[in-house]
């Protein structure tokens, strides 16, 4: 069995084809048990089994590609979340980690962090569940703490230990949005203005950068940004839209969570709360 991480946006990577993120402490566990017959990968996600599992099954499948096992073993996968499914906090970068990992396991094999991560990203293209591969969102889910990446190189420009000990406050509508029905083209229409958001997360304004990013998607998706507004406006360091929606994200210290959360209880939708994750994804025991 293996576990991988969630996150939260920083700066989306839709529009620049570069992007950040932050690891937080939600989690999808995975377990894959490898069978006789090569011609069945069969998944199964038990915390809402009415979803696709065609990345988790991709992600197997190009796993016993590179190893040259496709013709050899199949695979029964599991995987347990408590990360909700298209709300934009990463459950598909989540899944396809710790599923890389418990496949890697299970076949007794090892293989260098990066390429366990792109098994991910290349299944999640495979797969449609992804525009710019989600590089960004995988690292953050992998690594944990602050990632700045370039996805379309595939290349981690940055991985920073977050010094803050901030909560962060989730407010998850009950909609679900899902990347591939995402109009690109009015995204890439705000390039520029989301190319301010990259370089202050690159200047290590992470916060300035979360929320600037997040009126900017906002704004294009047709989202309400008053949550955000009056997440700052109550203290939070930070507050933005979480992916492409429809999750909120508040960055908020212990002074702050309680005017915050009371912000977010105004509207009708889940709050979750986590902390910023600092552990990497890794093989864990039943």
């Amino acid at each position: 069995m293996a576990i991988a991480y969630g996150a939260a946006t920083i700066v989306n990577a839709i529009a620049l084809g570069k992007g950040a993120a932050l690891g937080v402490d939600l989690w999808t566990k995975a377990e894959v048990i490898l069978t006789d017959d090569p011609k069945i990968i069969k998944g199964e996600i038990t915390s809402d089994r009415s979803e696709d599992t065609s990345l988790i099954e991709k992600t197997v499948a190009r796993i016993f590609q590179n190893f040259d096992m496709e013709d050899k073993v199949g695979a029964k996968i599991k995987t347990w979340s408590n990360i909700p499914i298209a709300r934009g906090l990463k459950s598909s970068s989540a899944a396809a980690n710790a599923v890389s990992l418990a496949t890697i396991k299970a076949l007794n094999r090892k293989i260098d962090d990066m390429s366990i991560i792109s098994f991910g990203v290349d299944a999640a293209f495979e797969a449609g569940v992804t525009i710019t591969g989600a590089f960004d969102d995988a690292c953050a889910s992998f690594f944990g703490d602050v990632v700045i990446t370039d996805n379309s190189k595939r290349k981690l420009l940055r991985h920073t230990r977050v010094p803050e000990d901030a909560t962060v406050l989730f407010f998850v509508p009950k909609q679900k949005a899902y990347t591939a029905n995402t109009n690109i083209s009015r995204l890439k229409s705000v390039k520029s203005f989301v190319n301010l958001a990259f370089n202050e997360a690159m200047q290590g304004n992470y916060w300035n950068a979360l929320s600037l990013n997040g009126f900017i998607y906002s704004s294009i998706l047709g989202y309400n940004p008053d949550l955000a507004l009056e997440s700052l406006e109550a203290g939070a360091l930070a507050s933005g839209l979480c992916g492409k929606g429809p999750t909120v994200t508040a960055v908020v210290t212990d002074d702050s969570v309680d005017q915050v959360k009371s912000i977010f209880e105004k509207y009708e939708g889940d709050i979750i709360g986590a902390c910023i994750n600092h552990k990497k994804a890794a093989v864990i025991d039943n």
